[in-house]
């Protein structure tokens, strides 16, 4: 039983590195996606699109 709850533990502090490195990759992911949509608005705007 001591065995389980050590292994749960490890397996629960890997689960937890995964997700708090996740959100620092979607973050930026985000950050990504704004910068190129506001370069397409940009082109779009100097080439005359409505």
């Amino acid at each position: 039983m001591k065995r389980f709850i050590s292994v749960l533990f490890v397996l629960g502090v890997i689960a937890l590195f995964v997700c708090v490195s996740a959100c620092n990759t979607t973050k930026g992911f985000g950050t990504d996606v704004e910068k190129a949509g506001a370069s397409m608005k940009g082109s779009a705007e100097r080439n005359g699109a409505e």
